[in-house]
């Protein structure tokens, strides 16, 4: 569990509320069932309309790594390419084969598995590059849709709060109604304004960091079996592998 993003979670919780009393309002004034409805249902039906269900999907199971991010370790990967190539220079590339066993990414099986075929170096980079892409894309699609969200919001917001002054204005005749009429338009603004900048938009962001480090893990270990099957020495790779850490 990542603390540093559950705490900000809760923060901007507390911000709110606690903002919201030192206004001198109540907690109570925040809920508000109408643009509860207006904000949140409203975004979700653009984001229907905007995009498939496969991306919506994949966006849905992509929320868990904002809290439970994987643990990316470039130099653990560079010692393990390292360790592969010192083993195909004393066993020869077949020797690498029990080694995809012992791997549970489907991407370092299969580079590996392309290297103990005796695939060409380009053929390797050629056939790895293109999943990378197409992973990159598939993921980053899943990110905007936090993003998408966090653009819709706040005009859902301002849509909400606009109603809810319609609604006013169709009771100037009394009074008494006016300043919770007005109290409660506003409320919308407050989530669709909230919703955006204090989670979806963050949320988007940190996704696109992640998969901007898991693209990079996987640039590293394209390097360094295209370095392996060129023959290249366990030294001159982990040198060359370095530089992605630099």
């Amino acid at each position: 569990m990542d603390l540093v993003s559950l705490i900000g979670t809760i923060l901007a919780f507390v911000v709110v509320i606690v903002g919201t009393i030192l206004k001198g309002s109540s907690v109570e004034a925040l809920w508000n069932p109408a643009a509860f409805v207006i904000v949140f249902m409203g975004t979700i039906a653009a984001l229907l309309v905007q995009n498939s269900g496969k991306v919506l999907k994949h966006a849905m199971s992509m929320f868990p790594l904002v809290y439970k991010p994987p643990q990316h370790q470039p130099s653990d990967l560079i010692s393990r390419i390292v360790g592969w190539s010192e083993i195909s220079r004393r066993q020869g590339l077949l020797g690498l084969e029990p080694q995809i066993d012992a791997e549970s990414d489907t991407f370092v099986r299969k580079g590996l598995q392309l290297l103990v075929d005796g695939s060409e170096p380009e053929a390797i980079r050629g056939v790895l590059e293109v999943e990378v892409g197409a992973r990159e894309h598939h993921d980053l699609a899943g990110a905007k849709v936090f993003e998408q969200a966090g653009i819709f919001s706040p005009t859902m917001g301002i849509i909400g709060a606009v109603m809810g002054l319609m609604a006013v204005m169709q009771n100037l005749a009394d009074p008494s109604k006016l300043g919770h009429g007005i109290a409660a338009a506003f409320v919308a603004t407050i989530y669709g304004v909230a919703l955006a900048n204090l989670w979806m938009l963050p949320m988007s962001a940190r996704l696109k960091a992640l998969i901007h480090k898991q693209t990079q893990m996987r640039e590293i270990l394209i390097e360094g079996l295209v370095s392996i099957a060129e023959g290249a020495n366990p030294r001159q790779i982990e040198a060359k592998l370095q530089g992605y850490l630099a």
